[in-house]
């Protein structure tokens, strides 16, 4: 489910004649909206995830789309054009002539809470390839990806933005993609050129772009790879198979040839002497499969997956989820505090001595006078829904030492922004631990003992795979602590698969293949 949502659908509303302006705002799903669809001759359409709801039997004018096309931005040479300010997208459709006969008005959000399931791969380094069918939420997503790598890990991202898409119209980028850059494309045809811009110019640690679709673009991505910049990007395709397939796109993923084996090599490998292979290392780290707004297929490891499907086998890939939160609403101005009053060490307490409920959503945490690399490690480790942050006001809680809590500066902090502060006697990742177990519920009969000991075993069994290689089975464990083991052997770039049925559940760790 949507975790917050900036919605200005109004701005997009008030281009509509007054009759359809009326028909819209009068559907009880009006918050829900896609696109509005208007087409000379035909009656114009509401379009939602679930279908189309037609707005009245009166058909579509040509003054009426001239009173639209007057209200919005210049079209480009794509066809599409934008309201100042906003993420919505407008796109014509014209006739031999050149004049507009339709309209697809699409309604553009900033939504918050839309890569949970994928936050991991994001903030890890990696360069990671979203797949989808239109309308599934990819730009959505890199939005989101783009405000995250900016504003809550400080990196240098650049958006190259083709046809406003990510950033929205005017020059002036949209606030969801926070901090982050935005260099626009005149014309699409442009894109590859600007992407390679991007890098060569302003210095990128990042580059974020939306709908890579031809051999040029495919070449600029890798090239930006290759010289160490995170790319994250969407491409045409549904799925990783699709884009194996398809002659102008596999490059991404590493391409693939045409290899005639000896007859040894080929008896010896039980196939035929003409075999496809992967023909280079793949542009992009991990691929998303997008199955719907709330559900993606992870292919952690690239070449992996894709040699699978290169011999004929099929990767699975991990299917994850977003957490359920809130409905969709006005994004709060602060963060709900966490609790009510200040903590020491591990003993977590609210009014009334009792124990901290079970936070929901991405909780923000403030690091003062702690380490925030040792409490960022600390919340991979654990497998938190959490993120340390550099600002105060975007902040649940504060982490601060038991020395430095009565600090004037932290006091000011504590006051301004309401919320509470939970501190350790020092600065180490042991304590940071037991306070972050104290702190987070992980889940039905998960103790923060029991959460220490899954880490820990985790990360022995790491240490002898890397020593002896093998495949290594960890003992059963409830999901929410195979989940924790699962990060843990993700951040080490091995394979984890969580095998047999309940309550004899557990995760199998291997090296992926050379």
């Amino acid at each position: 489910m949507i975790q917050n949502l900036i919605d200005d659908t109004h701005w997009l509303i008030a281009t509509l004649p007054a009759r359809l302006q009326q028909a819209v705002i009068a559907l009880a799903d009006a918050p829900a909206l896609l696109e509005v669809i208007m087409d000379l001759g035909r009656p114009a359409q509401a379009r939602f995830v679930g279908g189309a709801i037609t707005l009245g039997p009166q058909p579509v004018s040509r003054e009426e789309l001239e009173q639209v096309v007057d209200a919005v931005g210049a079209f480009g040479a794509d066809n599409r054009a934008g309201i100042e300010g906003t993420l919505h997208r407008i796109s014509a459709i014209r006739n031999r002539k050149g004049e507009v006969v339709g309209l697809t008005l699409r309604v553009g959000r900033a939504v918050i809470g839309t890569i949970d399931a994928i936050r991991d791969l994001v903030e890890s380094g990696s360069s990671v390839l979203l797949l989808g069918r239109p309308g599934v939420g990819k730009t959505t997503k890199l939005r989101e990806v783009a405000r995250v790598l900016a504003d809550d890990c400080g990196k240098r991202v650049v958006v190259v933005d083709t046809s406003n898409e990510i950033g929205g119209d005017g020059d002036v980028p949209h606030p969801a993609i926070g901090s982050a850059r935005r260099m626009q494309v005149g014309h699409p045809d442009q894109q590859h050129g600007v992407m390679i811009e991007a890098v060569e110019n302003h210095m990128p640690e990042v580059v974020i772009v939306d709908e890579i679709g031809t051999a040029a673009e495919a070449a600029a991505a890798r090239t930006i790879a290759e010289r160490g910049v995170q790319l994250i990007a969407t491409a045409h395709g549904n799925t990783l198979e699709n884009l194996v397939l398809n002659p102008t796109l596999s490059d991404l993923v590493g391409g693939v040839q045409t290899v005639t084996l000896g007859d040894d090599e080929a008896r010896f490998r039980g196939t035929q002497k003409t075999v496809s292979e992967r023909k280079a290392p793949p542009t992009f780290d991990a691929v998303v499969e997008i199955v719907n707004r709330e559900e993606v297929v992870v292919h952690a490891a690239t070449a992996d997956a894709v040699d699978m499907l290169l011999r004929g086998a099929k990767p699975e890939g991990a299917r994850r989820h977003n957490r359920p939160g809130p409905a969709a609403g006005a994004l709060p101005e602060s963060p709900p505090a966490l609790g009510a009053t200040a903590s020491e060490g591990s003993k977590v307490r609210i009014t009334g001595d009792q124990p901290l409920p079970p936070p929901s959503g991405i909780i923000q945490i403030y690091p003062y006078a702690v380490s925030k690399d040792s409490l960022e490690r600390v919340i991979r480790d654990l497998g938190l829904d959490a993120r340390a942050v550099n600002r105060p006001e975007r902040a649940n809680f504060v982490v601060s030492l038991r020395s430095r809590a009565e600090d004037p500066r932290l006091q000011r902090l504590l006051d301004h922004h309401r919320m509470p502060v939970h501190t350790v006697k020092k600065n180490t990742t042991a304590q940071l631990r037991r306070l972050l177990q104290a702190l987070f519920y992980l889940g039905p009969g998960a103790t923060g003992g029991e959460a220490e000991a899954a880490a820990q075993e985790a990360e022995g069994a790491i240490r002898r795979l890397m020593d002896e290689g093998g495949i290594i089975a960890l003992a059963p464990r409830p999901a929410p602590l195979r989940k924790l083991q699962h990060r843990i052997a993700a951040r080490y770039h091995l394979l984890a698969e969580s095998v047999g049925r309940e309550p004899q559940r557990h995760l199998v760790i291997s090296a992926p293949p050379n």
